[in-house]
């Protein structure tokens, strides 16, 4: 063969190699194409079932979140998944927790056992002006009582508590007996609903630092009500903050044979409160044929 013909032949093999080349590269990348929007497709579906509607007259006009979650599907509902992130002070939702680190310290005995002794200094709550057991104190929200049961704690031990559970912000340098209440030119702690619904289900995982005697203790002081369909667990918070009123509420449902872990709060509004985040959840939970 003559050297031109070869040198033809060389170019000719060097262009075909060019176009196999190509060709692997495109079904190469289209290949890569499909697998990312698979990818993002998958990760859709979890935000597609936070999506289902619950109708917005229920809320009564409040700036609200409300997340539900079905702790055996895995499925959650989340009305305003931003604001659902929002971290805001906790109120008296962090009695929960409060009362969990008492019982594991033994602060606190048995729910109904003596506990909380009234200092004699009127409120404006009545409910608050005599002594209480835990699940009095629980039921009608007692600050002072909690005051008390936080200072016992002191500031080191609660701390430490706040880290091992994760809860939400972390900063209790407001103080030791106030760092939950929230006040105008004061800083608390904050969580958001998300983080109350995610911590709720450790909880009942067993993955916190609580006993189940414990555990038992306080679901025991959290029942609110009980029907044919159902047990329903909770505890409210209200407060007052720079941005203005607040209200939440927290728990979990027995029903059905599934169980279900929700955090409300609400802004705005006429009135936000513990009281009005819990006639919003019962509405929604009844609704929905749960309660």
């Amino acid at each position: 063969m003559s050297p031109k013909a070869k040198l033809k032949l060389n170019r000719k093999c060097r262009h075909t190699i060019q176009q196999i080349d190509s060709s692997t590269i495109l079904e190469d990348f289209a290949f890569m194409n499909r697998r990312i929007l698979l990818l993002f497709l998958l990760l859709l579906l979890p935000l597609q079932s936070r999506a289902q509607h619950i109708d917005k007259s229920f809320f009564k006009g409040y700036d609200a979140t409300f997340v539900l979650h079905n702790r055996f599907s895995g499925k959650t509902i989340s009305v305003d998944t931003v604001r659902a992130a929002q971290r805001l002070a906790p109120c008296s939702s962090f009695k929960i927790y409060n009362t969990l680190i008492g019982l594991e310290l033994g602060l606190i005995e048995g729910p109904d056992d003596p506990w909380y002794t009234w200092d004699r200094v009127r409120r404006s709550y009545e409910a608050w002006n005599k002594d209480l057991t835990l699940r009095e104190a629980f039921r009608v929200s007692a600050v002072p009582a909690y005051q008390v049961l936080a200072r016992q704690i002191g500031q080191k031990r609660m701390k430490t508590y706040i880290e091992r559970i994760g809860y939400g912000s972390g900063d209790i340098s407001a103080g030791v007996d106030v760092f939950w209440l929230p006040r105008p030119g004061r800083e608390s702690i904050v969580i958001s609903a998300d983080e109350q619904v995610e911590l709720l289900n450790k909880l009942l995982d067993g993955k916190l630092p609580f006993s189940e005697q414990n555990v038992a203790v306080l679901r025991d002081v959290m029942r609110v009500a009980e029907t044919e369909k159902g047990v329903f667990y909770g505890k409210t918070g209200s407060g007052t903050s720079a941005a203005g009123e607040l209200g939440w509420f927290v728990g979990f449902l027995e029903s059905k044979g599934d169980v279900y872990v929700f955090a409300c709060n609400i802004t705005g509004g006429e009135n936000p409160s513990g009281a009005a985040a819990r006639e919003i959840v019962e509405s929604v939970l009844k609704a929905k044929g749960l309660l």
